[in-house]
């Protein structure tokens, strides 16, 4: 039986999940995390080049040696998924700085575009009269994370 290797197109299903079982994403539809409102992937099978850094490293090394019909559970610690949660990446903005019509509500997802017109998503942790504190971390930052994947297809 083939095994999947580096620079191969392959096709897998996978669950991510948190230490606690919380799903945060997935190929399936819906019935890992039982949501539609969840926020998960949904939507079938995800193509993606083995080695190609389409996806998180660990998880396309994990497809190498793999074959169709094979499951992996794989443990990725915070620094090798999305980061470790970084302080210096939340940060206060005075009101005055900011366009008149920004209101924002604690937990709204933004992207604040600077005077070079560079992008950087961020989500409001605190309003008050005064200024806006952002954080620009992952949602995900400092989470170890769990992928439940199979390998679909090598195409």
């Amino acid at each position: 039986m083939a095994q999947a290797k580096k620079g191969d197109k392959v096709k897998i299903n996978y669950t991510g999940m948190l230490e606690d079982g919380t799903v945060f994403d997935t190929t399936h539809d819906h019935e890992e995390c039982g949501s539609e409102d969840c926020g998960c992937g949904g939507g079938g099978p995800r193509e993606l080049t083995i080695g190609a850094g389409e996806f998180l490293a660990p998880l396309e090394d994990a497809l190498v040696g793999m074959a169709v019909g094979e499951t992996k559970k794989v443990i990725i610690p915070a620094d090798d998924a999305f980061g470790e949660y970084d302080l210096e990446k939340v940060f206060s903005i005075p009101r005055s700085d900011l366009p008149e019509d920004l209101k924002p509500e604690v937990d709204d997802e933004i992207v604040l575009v600077n005077e070079e017109e560079e992008e950087l998503a961020v989500m409001v942790v605190e309003v008050n009269d005064d200024e806006i504190t952002f954080d620009s971390n992952h949602p995900l930052a400092g989470e170890d994370v769990t992928f439940e994947m199979e390998l679909v297809e090598i195409l």
